[in-house]
């Protein structure tokens, strides 16, 4: 067998982790409605562990929250000003300073309803 030569290695390592980072980008997006009226309490439970906030209603329904995203804030700055032309009207020839801005992004949840018979009747994403 011959072996590989100049460059082929390098180019096929490179595919290679190319197509392993790209297969672990793929993200798991969950379709609520096809698992309406077959989906329990107990496989959300198993699945995405206890639930941060959950209230049970005088008829049996159970409405239960987990968190899917955390809420951060995040700084932005402006670009820095510089009057133009500085020689007029002000005697201030320096540059005006970046100024912060944050923004601020809540933590998601998603909402499930459970029928008094444990299967889901309703979904919703929240973000409080």
């Amino acid at each position: 067998m011959k072996p590989l030569s100049g460059a082929r290695p390098i180019l096929m390592v490179a595919i290679l982790l190319a197509l392993l980072v790209v297969a672990g980008c793929a993200t798991h997006q969950v379709d609520w409605n096809t698992r309406m009226g077959t989906y329990t309490y107990d496989q959300a439970i198993l699945d995405m562990g206890p639930p941060a906030k959950e209230a049970k209603l005088k008829d049996g329904t159970v409405v239960a929250e987990w968190m899917t995203q955390r809420g951060h804030t995040d700084t932005y700055y402006t670009p820095p000003y510089y009057p133009y032309p500085p020689y007029r009207r002000s005697r201030y020839y320096g540059p005006v300073y970046a100024t912060p801005s944050d923004v601020t992004y809540p933590d998601v949840f998603i909402r499930l309803t459970f029928d008094p018979e444990g299967k889901l009747t309703a979904w919703k994403k929240v973000a409080l």
